[in-house]
């Protein structure tokens, strides 16, 4: 081994030798600073999940970070032509800017007669393409979601809240369900999934229904309705300017319509979540790493009065100030970031077997769980770290100023 580290490789063993003969009152003191990194790393990891929680649950209602929502319609009444010339303007806009997921739907804006057995009722309808599933991360309760192949079968596929399920007397993925639409013109229809539908009352029947087979088996009048939104799932970076660049380009192929464009996730809502975990967090944890740190502070001043005649002995023989200082300071670093390390490993131990079916809401999910936060584990085992060699600083700089003499005598 070369000089340069034989220093502070024997630095350290001399240190850790010296933390396991007074290791009662060690672990004592560092009761406080492995509570406070364990509640640090623990607290952020769950955090993470209830983000994640919050993330997931409003993808489903207003789509994934960032989506982009583009609306046009004419300054006269809507007919069915001036909906199929605004439909053209915002597909040639999302092709043009090479979007890979996008979109039409028309949330709760068409209505449709049922005929439940009960009787028939006028049902609102959310009319979407097959990218919907993808882009608002949809969660069925029963069944499936729409897929493009559902636009060529030989009936409307359907999916419907409970109330609707509710309304026709279940729902049972082994057998098809099946139910009566339209008036003077009526249509079977196929259900092929339950789920919630948002911006709904889910005491109300409300369904889903793909815009092809709407128009194929006119379930929908576009003049009624007007055209349906589009809908497009963007780099979050590109979002700011691309809301700006469709309001421009749409407007200027549409003369005579108004042109909404806009941002409809909730990016900057969960920013400022972020923030508060983040400051909370850290703030709590901050306190508690102090008054750990107190206490680690208390038990070196202790040890090193009571070694007091030892450090006396060893400088005498020729040990420098430079060499007693680090000794006595590593002694409460090796400490504080052993305490790190178990507590780190303990959290690790506890978030990544927790049930998280055992204690959450009835009809919550987390489809997408959160690894744990690596930069949690490593700013655990640094404020440890941190609060040892703070706390050290004292009682080495006490070890330092002894005078030889005085100490041999003491």
């Amino acid at each position: 081994m070369s000089r340069w580290l034989l220093g502070p490789v024997a630095a350290v063993t001399e240190a850790w030798s010296e933390v396991r003969v007074h290791r009662t009152r060690v672990v004592l003191s560092l009761v406080g600073v492995f509570l406070a990194v364990f509640a640090m790393t623990t607290i952020t990891a769950a955090g993470n999940m209830g983000r994640q929680m919050m993330v997931e649950s409003t993808e489903r209602s207003s789509g994934r970070a960032a989506t982009l929502q583009v609306s046009a319609s004419p300054a006269g009444p809507s007919t069915a032509q001036s909906a199929a010339t605004a439909v053209e303007a915002l597909r040639a806009a999302a092709d043009r800017h090479e979007v890979a997921w996008w979109g039409f739907v028309s949330q709760g804006s068409g209505q449709v007669t049922v005929r439940f057995p009960t009787g028939a009722q006028l049902v609102s309808f959310s009319s979407v393409d097959p990218s919907y599933d993808t882009m608002h991360r949809t969660l069925t309760e029963q069944g499936r979601f729409l897929t493009a192949s559902d636009g060529e079968a030989f009936s409307p596929r359907l999916v419907v809240n409970r109330a609707f399920a509710d309304s026709m007397g279940g729902f049972d993925e082994r057998t098809p369900s099946t139910v009566v639409l339209g008036g003077d013109r009526p249509v079977t229809a196929t259900v092929v999934g339950v789920m919630e539908v948002p911006y709904s009352d889910p005491s109300t029947p409300a369904a889903y229904v793909l815009n092809s087979a709407a128009q194929a088996w006119g379930l929908v009048d576009p003049a009624m309705t007007g055209p349906p939104t589009l809908e497009l799932w963007v780099p979050d970076a590109d979002a700011e300017a691309l809301v700006a660049a469709l309001q421009t380009e749409v407007q200027a192929s549409l003369p005579g319509y108004y042109v909404g464009a806009y941002r409809s996730d909730a990016g900057d809502a969960l920013g400022t979540v972020d923030a508060v975990l983040a400051y909370g967090v850290r703030g709590v944890g901050v306190f508690a790493l102090v008054l750990g740190g107190i206490g680690v502070l208390n038990v070196g001043l202790v040890t090193v009065r009571q070694r007091i005649r030892e450090i006396g002995v060893r400088r005498s023989f020729g040990a420098t100030g430079g060499r007693v200082f680090f000794a006595v300071l590593l002694e409460s670093v090796a400490a504080t970031f052993v305490a790190g390390v178990l507590a780190v490993g303990l959290s690790v131990l506890l978030v990544s077997n927790f049930p998280l079916e055992a204690v959450l809401p009835t009809g919550t999910t987390l489809e997408d769980v959160p690894p744990f936060p690596v930069s949690a584990a490593l700013e655990g085992l640094l404020a440890a770290t941190a609060v040892g060699a703070l706390a050290g600083v004292v009682p080495a700089t006490m070890a330092v100023r002894a005078k030889v003499i005085d100490a041999i005598r003491y």
